[in-house]
């Protein structure tokens, strides 16, 4: 990534980190809302990351929420690439 994406991803994942302690939706709107007034650009890239995320932390959520139901019919193997371990609470994902 570029050095924009860089530095959006890390504040997106800071912002993200602080929203979740202090129980505040709306401050990522606001760190937004502060980035827009100096460069719609870094805005832009700071609002993808956010989403992009979010959407992981909810998919690794309903896959551990999904792992923790078992197996739907026979039992199948799942190959051997890595399978999500649902004891890891992170949401890094890589």
């Amino acid at each position: 990534m570029g050095i924009t994406e860089d530095l959006a991803d890390a504040l997106a994942r800071d912002t993200i980190a602080v929203a979740e302690k202090l129980g505040d939706d709306n401050l990522i709107a606001e760190v937004s809302k502060v980035i827009g007034a100096s460069s719609t650009t870094t805005q832009e890239a700071f609002m993808t990351a956010v989403r992009v995320r979010l959407s992981e932390k909810r998919a690794r959520a309903f896959l551990k929420a999904r792992l923790a139901k078992g197996p739907v019919g026979p039992k199948k193997e799942l190959g051997t690439g890595p399978i999500l371990d649902p004891s890891d609470d992170s949401a890094g994902g890589h």
